[in-house]
C-alpha cells in the first residue's frame, strides 16, 4: 500500500485526536551525552506514553478514524510482534472493541504479557510474523474483525505527533 509522509496540516489534526489520551511527553538534554558526543542532544521520552512506545499514538488516530468511517466494527485485529500490538490493544480496549493480535511463537514473554495487560486476546501462530499476519488475516474473515495494518497513512498522521511536539519542544 502506497502511503505518503504526514503533511503538517495532518499532523496538527491528529494532535487533536492523540492529546486527550496522551499528554506531551517529556523532552530534555543528557549531559552524558552531550559530553560524549561534543554536541547539544534531544531525547523524547515515548517510553512515558501509556502503552510505552510512541506507536499509540497511530493506534488512537487510526481506530478513531476507522470508526469514523466504518462506526458498526464491533472489532480489530492486528499481526504484530510488540509496539504495533500495544498501540491496536491499549487504543481498542478505550474504544470499546474487541481486539486480537496474532503474535509468532516465540516472540518475546515480556512483550505478549505487555499486549495481554492492555485488553487484546493474544493468539501465537507460525514462526515468523508473515505467517502471524497471514494467520491474522484468515481469522479476520473468520471472527468478522477489522484487519489493522501495519503500515497506514492515519498511523503515520498518528506517530507523527511525537515529531511535532519534539520539535516545538527543542529551541534549536
Amino acid at each position: 500500500m502506497h502511503c505518503a509522509l504526514a503533511s503538517l496540516e495532518e499532523m496538527e489534526t491528529a494532535l487533536l485526536l492523540v492529546r486527550p489520551h496522551v499528554p506531551e511527553t517529556p523532552t530534555s538534554t543528557h549531559p552524558t551525552l552531550d559530553a560524549e558526543l561534543g554536541c547539544r542532544i534531544w531525547l523524547k521520552h515515548e517510553n512515558e506514553t501509556p502503552a510505552g512506545a510512541f506507536k499509540v499514538r497511530g493506534g488512537i488516530v487510526y481506530l478513531h478514524e476507522l470508526l469514523k468511517h466504518h462506526p458498526d466494527i464491533s472489532g480489530v485485529i492486528a499481526a504484530s510482534t510488540g509496539n504495533h500490538g500495544r498501540s491496536i490493544a491499549w487504543s481498542a480496549r478505550r474504544l470499546g472493541l474487541r481486539c486480537v493480535i496474532v503474535v509468532p511463537i516465540g516472540n518475546p514473554v515480556q512483550k505478549n504479557e505487555a499486549i495481554r495487560a492492555l485488553g487484546a486476546e493474544l493468539v501465537e501462530h507460525g514462526s515468523d510474523f508473515q505467517s502471524a499476519l497471514e494467520h491474522s488475516r484468515e481469522l479476520a474473515a473468520e471472527e468478522r474483525l477489522h484487519p489493522v495494518p501495519s503500515f497506514h497513512s492515519w498511523l503515520v498522521q498518528g506517530v507523527a505527533t511525537y515529531a511535532l511536539e519534539f520539535f516545538r519542544a527543542t529551541p534549536e
